[in-house]
């Protein structure tokens, strides 16, 4: 049933119209390199590696070749926009390069490197979600940057800058965490100046579910390369994994076994279960069992998180699949959403605001997480 409903979207996706974008949609914008399509590459991929199936591997390669040409150029990548979503996409090309050895694929993931050397950062040392957004943080990026920045530490330059990918947590942990439940603030401003920020603390002021689960999926996929001998770090990152899992699932709807899109606010007007932060942190139980990272049951409260997710969330509409209630996005600025709430500032009515969409890539891709993590148990 997945495995179809997988083959039916990469049989009906181009790198010029890929079905899962639907930002794009709304935009009407060109094709180019983008977070979103980092996602569903990094979730195919996953799923190549459980079924060994040629065809999802075939599609990523060639979905990628599209992007980077043989100098190792990307379209649309700009290092001078300092966006750490821009490098998401740029995890995949660790595995292409090692099945193809081909010199473009090493070329960019040194592109998307170089950025970090010079991206802008707090005077904390953490980066700038983007240069439009200087001195702010975003849970969102942590996910988008730090998987990729440990896994070229390990394998291209020797951990050199280990302890700058642990910091870049260490601060999120110290200046963006609520004491009282454990939850994360979706951004935060050092300079405390953005109309959305506490003049006191500097944070936004409530808890998105999917920022939540993108922290939890960049602690998760940054410990697994990290070298167990770099003793203090790797236990001091399983530790804030296990905390915000534990902190999260005190917000779990007890019926439902699923979370809602504003984490905290339970049974309030306008919130809903929404899919793809729940998809993640399903992914997170399950992986982080199978690592050993989390006690073995965490694994099972996962499962149970991913399956009705496949009860409630995934459904046939006139004999095709349907993932329903993603989030389409959601962030800090003074940009419009795209709901009809007229500014992005955090606000609870900001959050369930922004559209509710079917089949989005956000929410597909934390989906087949979480389907790769279940098929892994069997194996």
């Amino acid at each position: 049933m997945i495995r179809e409903y997988l083959d039916s979207i990469i049989e009906s996706s181009t790198p010029h119209k890929p079905i899962w974008n639907v930002e794009l949609k709304y935009d009407d914008k060109s094709p180019h390199w983008n977070y979103i399509d980092g996602c569903m590459m990094k979730a195919i991929l996953d799923v190549y590696y459980v079924t060994l199936d040629e065809k999802y591997l075939s599609f990523v390669t060639n979905y990628m070749d599209f992007f980077i040409d043989e100098n190792g150029e990307i379209l649309g990548f700009k290092k001078e926009d300092y966006n750490c979503d821009n490098i998401n996409e740029g995890k995949v090309l660790f595995d292409l390069y090692e099945f193809t050895k081909k010199d473009k694929y090493r070329k960019a993931i040194d592109l998307l490197y170089d950025q970090l050397k010079t991206h802008p950062r707090t005077q904390a040392g953490s980066f700038w979600h983007k240069n439009i957004y200087k001195n702010q943080v975003w849970l969102d990026g942590l996910y988008m940057v730090q998987p990729f920045y440990m896994r070229y530490e390990k394998e291209y330059n020797n951990n050199e800058n280990y302890r700058d990918v642990f910091k870049q947590f260490k601060n999120v942990n110290d200046l963006m965490k609520d004491e009282k439940t454990g939850l994360f603030y979706h951004g935060y401003d050092e300079k405390k100046e953005s109309f959305w920020a506490d003049r006191e603390t500097g944070c936004s002021k409530n808890f998105w579910t999917r920022s939540l689960a993108w922290y939890g999926m960049a602690l998760l996929d940054t410990i697994e390369y990290i070298d167990e001998q770099l003793f203090y770090e790797y236990m001091t990152l399983q530790q804030y994994f296990k905390d915000l899992m534990d902190s999260i699932l005190k917000f779990q709807d007890r019926r439902s076994k699923m979370f809602y899109q504003v984490t905290d606010m339970i049974g309030e007007k306008g919130n809903y279960l929404e899919t793809s932060g729940t998809c993640a942190i399903a992914y997170c139980l399950m992986k982080g069992a199978r690592l050993e990272y989390l006690p073995c049951y965490y694994f099972d409260m996962g499962k149970e998180i991913f399956e009705s997710v496949l009860k409630n969330k995934f459904v046939s509409i006139k004999g095709s699949f349907c993932l329903k209630d993603i989030c389409l996005v959601a962030g800090l600025g003074g940009m419009p959403g795209k709901g009809n709430y007229k500014v992005r500032d955090g606000s609870y009515e900001y959050y369930i605001s922004e559209p509710k969409v079917d089949n989005d890539g956000k929410g597909i891709a934390a989906f087949l997480f979480s389907f790769k993590e279940q098929i892994s148990s069997f194996n």
